[in-house]
């Protein structure tokens, strides 16, 4: 479908950024993804947006089985900007694997949707484009310069519970049981490595998603944060991981696995990164996952095209410093743009190594089940190039059955301290423990071991 667009310039981003978001209180489908370049991120050279927003839908995917099949139907038929995501649960789809635990959330296992209007913004410079039956621009332009009032009338605010009570549906001593069991896994050559996380609470819970997102990226700016509303259920995400990306026959991964804790002063937060780049536990559980995405890549790769670009990269955010790597391949002409992400899905990183054993064993010792949580979200363009995150430091909420969740894990390797597999967790899920917490408690005080 060929859009007709509208260029602008952003005259006060903060009026623009929070008149966009209350867009999504009239329309139950919005999706806006942010890179948060102002924040003093790590360089993302691949990222081609500050913001994109897609606003309202046109029409979107609804399937139950073959999901891929579905979405290459789907976008063929048009050639338009899609927005969505892949839940966790669709490797069900690609493996004979099932996902039986306890569900809070009950969202579909993917959903996309085409907008009808797209916002691109780089700097102060910014794009609409919109359906081609508009014929009448007036009401697109008039549309642009509510975005930029600065005295809309926001009357409908949402009541927002600041604090509320989080509890943990695995006990601390669950947990340290759960992760010696997987251990015994390890040592048996059953897997080298499983991602084990575990879900964080509130089944009464009443907020404002918009506040919620607003103040989850005011403490924890990520360079693929985004906000999706579908209905009555939404994704609050301050994700810092790149599952995949697509720029013309290029396939970008970025594995995010290592991390450590950011210091108050520059020289203890040299020597934090210092500490993390010589971890033999974080290396190695790194390598496994890099050598795990190479496999995945090399399914839809030209041959020999498949390239580590970085490895033991070290990446510092607001709270942690993270180890990333970066590997790349040139996608072979017979192929489709969504195999790429059905060979590689779920990603490595939210897994572990071999991915299929790994998955039954998460199935086996979790206690919930993930759905979109380490699932991907993001765009595919009119041009078949897309760019989904991981679905990490994410608050999922259900509104009409006022369930939120958040979920935190950590690889378990040979080498892992149960203990401080637990730290980590607690260490990743910060932000949100701040956020829901009036007290600003450590989040060891006030969690309720279920």
């Amino acid at each position: 479908m060929n859009r007709k667009s509208i260029g602008f310039t952003i005259s006060e981003y903060k009026i623009f950024f929070r008149n966009l978001l209350v867009l999504s209180r009239s329309h139950e489908r919005f999706y806006l993804l942010n890179s948060n370049r102002s924040a003093n991120l790590p360089e993302d050279k691949y990222s081609d947006f500050d913001l994109l927003v897609g606003i309202g839908s046109i029409d979107e995917l609804k399937v139950n089985t073959d999901s891929f099949e579905a979405l290459k139907e789907y976008y063929d038929s048009n050639h338009d900007w899609l927005f969505g995501y892949f839940g966790y649960d669709l490797k069900n789809e690609n493996s004979k694997l099932t996902s039986k635990n306890f569900d809070g959330l009950c969202f579909s296992e993917i959903h996309f949707f085409r907008p009808r209007f797209v916002v691109e913004v780089q700097g102060s410079n910014a794009e609409i484009s919109f359906d081609p039956d508009y014929d009448d621009l007036t009401d697109v332009k008039l549309f642009v310069e509510q975005l930029m009032d600065a005295n809309q009338n926001y009357s409908d605010r949402k009541t927002f519970s600041s604090s509320f009570e989080i509890r943990n549906r695995t006990s601390k001593h669950e947990y340290l049981e759960d992760v010696k069991k997987i251990l015994a896994h390890i040592q048996r050559g059953d897997i080298y490595e499983l991602n084990y996380c575990q879900e964080f609470y509130n089944d009464e819970a009443q907020i404002d998603p918009i506040e919620t997102y607003q103040a989850l990226n005011e403490f924890s700016p990520m360079p693929f944060s985004c906000f999706y509303r579908i209905g009555e259920r939404y994704l609050i995400c301050a994700s810092p991981e790149r599952f995949l990306k697509k720029s013309g026959t290029k396939i970008i991964s970025q594995p995010i696995k290592g991390t450590i804790a950011r210091s108050k002063d520059d020289s203890g937060d040299f020597l934090q990164k210092e500490k993390l780049l010589s971890n033999s536990k974080e290396r190695s559980e790194n390598v496994m996952i890099v050598d795990l995405v190479r496999n995945d890549l090399s399914r839809a790769a030209k041959k020999g095209s498949v390239n580590v670009e970085e490895l033991f990269g070290i990446y510092s955010f607001p709270h942690l410093h993270q180890m990333m790597s970066t590997v790349t391949s040139e996608m072979r002409s017979d192929v489709h743009w969504a195999d790429v992400i059905r060979h590689a899905f779920p990603m490595g990183s939210m897994t572990g190594a071999p991915k299929i054993r790994a998955m039954q064993l998460i199935e086996q010792y979790e206690k919930a089940k993930r759905g979109l949580f380490s699932g991907a979200v993001g765009y595919v363009t009119p041009g078949e190039d897309f760019d989904f995150n991981v679905v990490i430091r994410s608050i999922i909420y259900n509104a009409e059955r006022k369930y939120l969740s958040f979920m935190a894990g950590s690889a378990i390797t040979a080498n892992s301290n149960p203990e401080k597999e637990y730290e980590e967790c607690l260490l990743k899920a910060k932000a949100f423990f701040e956020i829901f917490s009036a007290e600003k408690k450590p989040a060891q005080k006030y969690l309720h071991h279920a």
